[in-house]
């Protein structure tokens, strides 16, 4: 028994509409950005794109590191150049889940999934002599702390052990 050429073809591409939703580690800052977004919107929100397009420039507004460059490219800073806001919006507001939300931004402007969180630092394991200054930084930036008298390393890292009680929970000195 032969199977029709269109039956054989339509089976394919069915099967591969389905694997091709958007994975997590494909579009990680959009789909994890997103999803917290998301829930964070009130019922009322979740239904007028309008009012979602307002909440997510106001949560751009104090984003931080590959969520502002997110925003940026999006449209949901001030600064942004483009503005695709509304490819976002509109599939939130018709309950569209976050992977196919992202999946069409990609499709709009593929370095939106180039966006990789950086690894975070597990400060109760490791060593803060062997990392490099520039990681130093990064700690105490990412703490929103200074170190304007630091000159060298070790000067960093007397700061970071200082404030590690203050940002690490079960931070030993």
């Amino acid at each position: 028994m032969k199977f029709p050429w269109c039956v054989v073809a339509t089976l394919i591409v069915s099967c591969l509409s389905i694997s091709s939703s958007l994975k997590l580690d494909e579009c990680e800052v959009c789909i994890t950005f997103l999803q917290k977004f998301s829930d964070s919107l009130a019922s009322d929100v979740k239904s007028d794109y309008k009012k979602i397009e307002q909440k997510f420039k106001d949560t751009c507004k104090i984003s931080k590191g590959k969520d502002n460059r997110f925003c940026y490219y999006i449209g949901g800073l001030e600064e942004s150049a483009t503005g695709i806001l509304n490819e976002m919006s509109k599939p939130m507001s018709w309950g569209m889940p976050i992977d196919k939300v992202c999946e069409k931004l990609k499709k709009k402007d593929a370095q939106i999934c180039d966006l990789r969180y950086e690894k975070q630092i597990d400060l109760n394991n490791v060593d803060l002599k062997k990392l490099k200054v520039r990681d130093l930084k990064k700690i105490l930036n990412d703490w929103d702390e200074t170190c304007d008298d630091c000159l060298e390393k070790g000067d960093y890292i007397k700061r970071i052990e200082t404030l590690k009680p203050k940002y690490v929970r079960g931070g030993e000195l």
